[in-house]
């Protein structure tokens, strides 16, 4: 018989849909079982109301059978087949798909489920294979008919004998090469793999001959028994996914081993949410929340994602778009017919069917976070332990949109408690008086529990946030305010303790003390930018605080991230005119102005230790303070 040309024409063409639509070449596997799924369907859906058929769903299956030797792939189905019309039609001609026209012709039901839409998943086969065969019987017809290519040079259909209703596509794979190894697609394993991978939840059984071994009988209770090998038909998907079995139906055990086997993880998840979503879009999801980050979470290797599926076979196996940045920590599966996937159907268009599952998983994660927090908090420690840093980064990112969606979820070290707490928790224990929230920010908590600052603001019962994370040091400038309440950083701003009769005192102090503040700043100089008096230092003799509003950690913070920007850090000094050590520097400016130079730098030296900065110069201070003792 002559061969024919494919109706939409150029080998470009076929070149285009088997090089540039599809990224990987084992998803040729994928799209030729989903159309034998199709197939299946298509029958299925007849035997409703064809008495004829005679089949019901249990009767259904796909074949893999893989032939080493001749290298030869085959695909099998029982399902609607095709006759010369049907082949002359849908594989004649790119870009057709008789699934498309079907689907289009029916109610949606339950019972049929079509995954096929454009009509060229079938050409991916030519990715792998040299040639193509497609040998199929129509339920109904006494004809079968064989079609084949070799790829763009055209196709033949002649007649052919075949006793089963039903296709074959049996695919001839290409002669391995340095760089591609075709003959990995005729390897169980790898067919194991793939099925597993892709089509794990097509609802019909993919099975296959698998060689397997057992002891030889009669060798059982040998020393060293004899193993012989045998051959056996072996079911490779599972069929039904776990998040679409009803909820009340699935342990807390299956749960767990689904992640733990989907995920790769051996720690089981600290929460599991299992629902389903009817409305403006239909979707099923299955969403896990880990115990611990991945070793590479915080690096910029780590991909987010859930896996997208449709009607059971695998779309994406990391969908960015399903899942927020800030809760790019969630692992789980999204099961949907209402996206709209692009030619290959191994990509997302992006539409407002997307936009609203994703909105809508964000509210699901942040309304079972709040439930850990509230019913299993040491469960939500944990999490937080591991996943915090991410919520804060959510905070700060995209200059503060998502602060009010995550403010809720933080926590900080609480001074007064000594545990982590929560923004409410803090607002809620606050005394009777107390205007703000105080926190601190350093590099560990038992440094910042020494700031001068801490004495009276633990002497008035009020708690202090210590935030000891890089990022924690702009939580509150983005929330700015929480509950009505301004924080206030302990170490930069005014902590609005003093009463206003105080305030009167503290400005008669300073004039007071003016003489010895000109001293000191005279003494060191451009060290510092200011000194003056402060009666909020309790105990201690000197504090060093920033200029400008910039804390020294952020300073730091800056320093680290660009070393080679040159940052300021002015500092003003503030002195304790109650403290006996400042006390003895005014004492010493008229009768021994060299003694009371280097108490002038022994304050500073101790004000840079207190705030957790580098002393310019440990010799000096050494013997600044040597001298003193002689």
């Amino acid at each position: 018989m002559a061969k024919k040309q494919f109706k939409a024409e150029s080998k470009r063409l076929l070149d285009l849909m088997i090089n540039s639509i599809y990224t990987h070449q084992e998803i040729f596997l994928r799209e030729i079982i989903s159309n034998a799924s199709d197939a299946i369907d298509k029958l299925a859906y007849q035997a409703l109301t064809d008495e004829k058929v005679g089949l019901s769903r249990e009767d259904f299956a796909i074949d893999l059978r893989a032939d080493k030797k001749l290298g030869i792939l085959t695909v099998s189905d029982n399902g609607i087949g095709m006759d010369k019309e049907e082949m002359e039609s849908n594989l004649g001609t790119i870009a057709r798909s008789g699934s498309l026209q079907f689907k289009q012709g029916l109610e949606k039901t339950d019972d049929v489920d079509i995954i096929g839409q454009f009509g060229v998943g079938f050409y991916s086969a030519f990715m792998v294979a040299d040639t193509v065969t497609v040998i199929s019987k129509k339920y109904g017809s006494d004809e079968a008919w064989q079609w084949q290519s070799s790829g763009a040079d055209g196709y033949t259909i002649t007649p052919c004998e075949k006793t089963t209703v039903g296709t074959d596509v049996i695919m001839k794979l290409k002669a391995d090469t340095d760089d591609e190894q075709y003959s990995r697609f005729l390897e169980q394993y790898q067919l194991q793999a793939l099925v597993k991978k892709y089509s794990d939840y097509i609802r019909y059984p993919i099975r296959m001959e698998m060689e397997k071994s057992r002891v030889k009988a009669g060798t059982e209770d040998k020393e060293t028994p004899e193993y012989e090998t045998y051959t056996e038909l072996t079911t490779l998907n599972s069929m039904v996914p776990l998040w679409q079995r009803n909820k009340k139906d699935v342990k807390p055990e299956e749960y767990d081993a689904f992640y733990k086997d989907k995920f790769y993880d051996y720690e089981a998840p600290l929460s599991s949410l299992h629902f389903s979503v009817e409305g403006a879009v239909d979707y099923k999801a299955l969403l896990y929340i880990p115990a611990k980050a991945p070793y590479d979470y915080y690096t910029k290797d780590y991909k987010k994602g859930l896996q997208l599926y449709s009607s059971g076979v695998l779309i994406m196996d990391k969908c960015e778009d399903l899942v927020p940045e800030h809760f790019r920590f969630v692992r789980g599966v999204v099961d949907t017919q209402d996206l709209s996937l692009n030619i290959s159907r191994e990509m997302l268009q992006h539409n407002r069917q997307l936009t609203l599952i994703e909105s809508n998983l964000e509210k699901k994660i942040k309304t079972e976070l709040m439930r850990m927090q509230k019913d299993e908090r040491e469960k939500y420690e944990k999490f937080f332990e591991a996943f915090g840093r991410q919520l804060k980064y959510g905070v700060v990112s995209d200059y503060g949109a998502h602060k009010e969606l995550l403010q809720d979820l933080l926590m900080f070290w609480s001074s007064a408690q000594g545990k982590l707490i929560t923004l409410k928790e803090y607002v809620e224990a606050m005394p009777e008086g107390q205007k703000h929230i105080y926190y601190a920010t350093g590099e560990n908590r038992d440094r910042l529990s020494q700031l001068p600052q801490t004495e009276r603001l633990k002497q008035k019962g009020y708690d202090i946030l210590y935030m000891t994370e890089d990022v924690d040091e702009f939580i509150p400038r983005t929330l700015n305010t929480y509950l009505e309440k301004e924080f206030r950083n302990i170490s930069t701003d005014d902590l609005d303790l003093a009463t206003e009769e105080e305030k009167k005192a503290e400005e008669e102090t300073t004039k007071q003390w003016q003489p010895t503040l000109d001293f000191v700043k005279q003494t060191l100089g451009d060290q510092v930018k200011s000194v003056v008096i402060s009666t909020e230092l309790g105990s201690h003799p000197v504090c060093l605080v920033p200029e400008g509003g910039m804390s020294f950690e952020m300073v730091k913070y800056f320093r680290k991230m660009n070393p080679d920007t040159p940052i300021p850090d002015e500092k003003t000094m503030q002195l304790n005119p109650e403290h006996p050590a400042v006390q003895a520097l005014r004492d010493h400016m008229d009768g021994d102005k060299a003694k009371a130079e280097t108490y002038a730098k022994v304050l500073y030296a101790q004000g840079l230790i207190l705030a957790d900065l580098p002393i310019e110069n440990a010799s000096d201070y050494t013997d600044l303070v040597c001298g003193l003792m002689q």
